[in-house]
Formats: C-alpha cells, structure tokens, sequence
C-alpha cells in the first residue's frame, strides 16, 4: 500500500497555460493557474487521506491481532504457573517466603 501518485509527470507552469494565451487578460490567467493548482492540490490530497486512512486501519488491525496473541500468551503462562504450584505447593511457599524475605530486608536498608 505505497503511495503513488495518479500522474507521475511533475506539474509544470505550461500546463496551466490555456490553449490560446492571447485570448485571455492576465488576471484570467491568474485566475485559471489558481484554479488548476487547487484542483491538483485538492486531489493529491484526497488521495493522501484515502492513503493514510487505509494505512491506520491496517496497523489497527495488526495491533489488535498481536494485542489478542499477547493475551493468549498471557493466559498459558498463568495457567503454567497454577500447574505448577499446584504440582509443588511446598516448593512454591517456600519460593514465595524466600522472596519476601529478600524484599523486606531490601527495603528495611
């Protein structure tokens, strides 16, 4: 979804030039070099929004997939981790007295 461009030639001052320059007074043509740079402006834009649109939604929906996977990881490690105490309830008391005991003699300092 890279962004390119609709016409690949640069706009040059010529292509705002009408047809027949003799026929136009110089504020027309102003005018019309004006006209034709807001509508090219106008587009590219547009195009930049639809662009940008379709690329938030992409990155939203690859956040919300690896957001649902890291869940589910989550979810097997706390499981995991009841097996085991469960397995070994004597081992994970005395885990769990020992790193209180570390951190309260960490703090009393």
């Amino acid at each position: 979804m890279d962004y390119t461009p609709t016409d690949s030639t640069p706009l040059s001052p010529s292509d705002f030039v009408a047809s027949n320059p003799s026929a136009d007074s110089p504020s027309n043509l102003s005018a019309t070099q004006q006209q034709a740079v807001k509508a090219a402006a106008i587009e590219k834009a547009q195009n930049f929004r639809s662009y940008a649109g379709e690329k938030a939604a992409a990155i939203k929906q690859e956040a919300g997939a690896k957001f649902k996977q890291g869940a589910e990881r989550a979810k097997e490690l706390h499981e995991t981790a009841e097996d085991y105490i469960r397995e070994n309830p004597t081992k994970a008391v005395l885990g769990a007295v020992g790193v209180g005991v570390i951190i309260g003699l960490i703090l009393r300092r």
